[in-house]
């Protein structure tokens, strides 16, 4: 399978040295990046073909990647739509439908978006996918091994779930930033000197997490087995319930997955 990339970010670089680290050969990558800088630093870090226009490597991919930013995929497009027939072309770029995509592409439909999240960077993602039904079962799973490179995947039917995706998975890694923050913050609050503090709330999250990964009972029973009748985590979670922090935990993500979805509509105007 021959993959080119346009764009060569952060996340680009990370799906590229996935998918070497699980023995995709480098010498059928491509990647198309305007950035001298960025060309340099794919080269040296994977050893892998950077350009700065769509040439005969991109020309000869199975598979294109649109790993740019959502307010340049329509100008990052432009020259394309001829040259991806027969392609299947995946999208990272939030936001962008599509049926934006299609059009922007002269009506190919072979495509799939994409929503990863930072994790990827360090091998650790969680994406949500979607397909339209012009893509085939053997597209969607080199969709899913390109994808898989950094992490799990997760398919969805509708392409509409990819606004909650984007508020659940995108974004909750600023959430758990800052839940970490707070929890050092009060254990600085409370005596601990700042940096213990603030390795006491890291490990915990993270333990926390593998636990919540890697045991068979749900979240909820987990939490059960933490929470002794009358003890310290009881207070707590009292305090967390008097607050209604669930209900403001949950407009906060309506909020954002309203927002996604209204940023699809805003990029979509031609």
């Amino acid at each position: 399978m021959k993959i080119a990339f346009l764009g060569g970010g952060n996340m680009a670089s990370a799906l590229i040295g996935g998918l070497i680290a699980k023995g995709h050969d480098a010498r059928s990558i491509s990647v198309v990046e305007l950035s001298a800088a960025a060309r340099e630093r794919l080269a040296a870090q994977h050893a892998v073909r950077a350009s700065t226009a769509p040439d005969a490597a991109l020309q000869g991919a199975d598979v294109l990647v649109l790993a740019v930013k959502p307010q340049d995929m329509k100008s990052a497009l432009a020259s394309l739509a001829a040259r991806v027939h027969g392609k299947l072309v995946i999208s990272i770029a939030a936001g962008v439908t599509v049926d934006t995509l299609s059009r922007w592409l002269g009506g190919h439909r072979k495509l799939v978006r994409c929503m990863p999240n930072t994790p990827a960077l360090i091998g650790a993602g969680i994406s949500g996918l979607y397909a339209p039904p012009e893509v085939s079962a053997a597209e969607r799973k080199k969709a899913e091994t390109i994808i898989g490179a950094v992490g799990e995947v997760v398919w969805l039917a509708e392409e509409r779930l990819l606004d909650p995706v984007t508020a659940v998975s995108a974004s909750g890694p600023a959430y758990v930033f800052w839940f970490i923050e707070q929890l050092a913050a009060s254990a600085h609050r409370l005596g601990i000197p700042q940096d213990a503090a603030l390795k006491l709330a890291r490990h915990t999250v993270l333990g926390a997490a593998r636990l919540a990964v890697e045991k068979p009972e749900p979240p909820e029973t987990l939490r059960k087995q933490v929470t002794s009748k009358g003890g310290t985590t009881e207070a707590a979670l009292k305090v967390f319930d008097e607050e209604k922090l669930a209900e403001r935990f949950a407009r906060a993500i309506d909020a954002a997955s309203r927002r996604g979805a209204e940023l699809g509509k805003e990029l979509g105007k031609d």
